[in-house]
């Protein structure tokens, strides 16, 4: 059984529990700037860590005028091509998103849209959006597609019988016709990188997916996150204990942009991991938001400085 989380641990921004300096992670320029499409979804996973499903509207629909500011900033914050990330909830049930993927994708961005590719993608509307995004942009639009594991037992034990076959026909689909795809699975089941690589290469054969598995932006296996486990706070002496690059973490090179049900305007968030995080808002501009940011939550340790991981391509 694991050890419950510490009430004294990640409470004060500047100090561990045991007053230790807490560590911070400097921004060293954009890879991602990403955008929450909102967090509505169309299924209930068992541990999503955004706590999407089909009524949870924390964070509301972005609108094009809500995303075309931000990307204006980018412009000047740092001109050139930076890859802009779409997240949700399940992005294809926002009725703009063809319109806001077509907007950042004109500008010269490369793309990268996480899906389920489930029932709301497959809608024809839909699709011939998609289709029509493939068309333009080819491989500058990356669909990375939520299949927690190579195996229909263990993928539907997180959402929901069937779910497997039903993200697997929605990956046949965006296969047949031609776009860009990559994978996010899960470490959930304490697989061995090997293990877990060699069941999604048979599964992708299988499929016949144009996905090389090997590769490590074509696979992303995420640690899992519990705030509620025990984790050991992060100070600076943790980088060289630990062997552990800043620059590597995902707040050194990421900002999401959200919008928060009931506000006037979208603010500026440090990741993807916490959303709903008050003390983690940036305001309202990009400007405004590349300060350092303090390592003050179980996620930044767990899933960042332990796990490695990053949502970013």
């Amino acid at each position: 059984m694991q050890a419950t989380l510490s009430p004294l641990k990640f409470q004060d921004p500047l100090r561990t529990a045991k007053g230790e300096e807490r560590a911070f992670v400097a921004f060293d320029g954009f890879q991602t700037l990403w955008f929450n499409t909102g967090t509505l979804c169309n299924i209930t996973c068992v541990n999503c860590y955004i706590e999407s499903s089909p009524t949870n509207d924390r964070l509301v629909y972005l609108t094009p005028q809500d995303v075309v500011p931000f990307l204006d900033e980018l412009a000047e914050v740092q001109p050139g091509s930076v890859e802009i990330g779409f997240t949700g909830g399940e992005p294809f049930l926002n009725p703009d998103i063809i319109e806001i993927l077509t907007i950042a994708l004109e500008r010269g961005h490369p793309v990268l849209l996480l899906t389920n590719a489930m029932r709301p993608m497959m809608r024809p509307r839909v699709q011939e959006g998609i289709k029509g995004l493939i068309a333009r942009f080819g491989d500058q639009l990356t669909f990375r597609v939520s299949l927690d594991h190579w195996s229909a037992r263990f993928h539907d034990q997180e959402r929901g019988e069937g779910g497997f076959e039903e993200t697997c026909v929605g990956l046949d689909w965006l296969a047949a016709h031609g776009a860009k795809l990559a994978i996010a699975g899960r470490t959930l089941w304490g697989e061995s990188q090997e293990v877990s690589q060699a069941g999604f290469k048979t599964l992708v054969a299988e499929r016949n997916w144009p996905i090389n598995v090997t590769e490590p932006l074509s696979l992303v296996l995420f640690p899992e996150m519990d705030a509620r486990v025990d984790v050991p706070e992060i100070t600076p002496a943790c980088w060289g204990i630990l062997g552990v690059d800043p620059k590597g973490l995902m707040c050194a090179s990421s900002r999401m942009i959200v919008k928060r049900k009931g506000a006037d305007a979208p603010v500026v968030l440090p990741c993807t991991l916490l959303p709903y995080e008050p003390e983690f808002e940036m305001g309202e501009t990009l400007a405004g938001s590349l300060g350092p940011v303090r390592l003050n939550h179980p996620h930044c340790a767990k899933f960042c400085v332990l796990g490695g991981g990053s949502c970013s391509a």
